[in-house]
């Protein structure tokens, strides 16, 4: 079950910092996805590095977190998803 939550996770945390983020981006729905784990993933070590611990209830402040690395991650992952996109498209 806890793969299953860090694929939703994921997939919500991708879906608000794409649309966050001024502009198109590229990339497709899956690799997204995986930026928003990886960025829930990064949120939680920051979080957890400046003392936000698992409370009872909604931790909206570790939450916070999650949404700023994943928006950086999607941000960040896009550009490189595009200079690799025009990398094959020059070699065709």
């Amino acid at each position: 079950m806890g793969w299953l939550w860090a694929i939703i996770v994921g997939f919500v945390l991708g879906l608000i910092a794409k649309a966050i983020i001024p502009g198109k981006q590229h990339s497709p729905l899956w690799l997204t996805t995986i930026f928003g784990m990886l960025g829930a993933i990064v949120g939680n070590a920051i979080a957890r590095g400046f003392g936000v611990e698992e409370t009872s209830g909604i931790d909206w402040s570790r939450h916070a977190f999650q949404l700023v690395a994943a928006i950086v991650i999607v941000f960040l992952g896009d550009m490189l998803y595009m200079a690799t996109l025009g990398r094959r498209k020059q070699r065709a």
